[in-house]
């Protein structure tokens, strides 16, 4: 499974990247909306999970998410908020515009993982194939 990290912090990167990484994903990173957007067009086939900042120069992670969700081709990758905007009215605005989860920094890998799982999104480990 494929990643897509888009956050302005290259350490809020890093830690995404690592805790994706260690789940099995492979990941891509951008620095901003505009960039995802242009990482998005670059790929074959889009990654199946986009964990989206919302504070961001350029393009702020929700108008990422509209222009995501207004692309046929980028429908079916999920998207998930990770982001420091905790009031309510913030987190509905992000899930009405197609955010599937909403993830409050600061977390724990293990909240990630938590969220990953609930959306059936966790690769399976070599080790736990039955």
């Amino acid at each position: 499974m494929r990643a897509l990290v888009v956050d302005d912090s290259r350490a809020m990167r890093r830690i995404v990247t690592r805790i994706l990484e260690d789940a099995g994903f492979e990941v891509l990173e951008a620095g901003d909306g505009q960039e995802a957007l242009d990482v998005l067009a670059a790929q074959e086939t889009p990654p199946e999970l986009a964990c989206v900042d919302w504070n961001m120069p350029v393009m702020d992670g929700l108008t990422f998410i509209n222009h995501v969700r207004k692309q046929p081709q980028w429908r079916a990758t999920t998207l998930m908020m990770v982001t420091t905007e905790s009031e309510q009215s913030q987190i509905v605005r992000a899930l009405a515009a197609g955010a599937h989860e909403y993830l409050i920094k600061p977390f724990t890998g293990e909240a990630m993982l938590e969220k990953l799982d609930l959306l059936g999104l966790l690769p399976t480990p070599v080790g736990d194939q039955t």
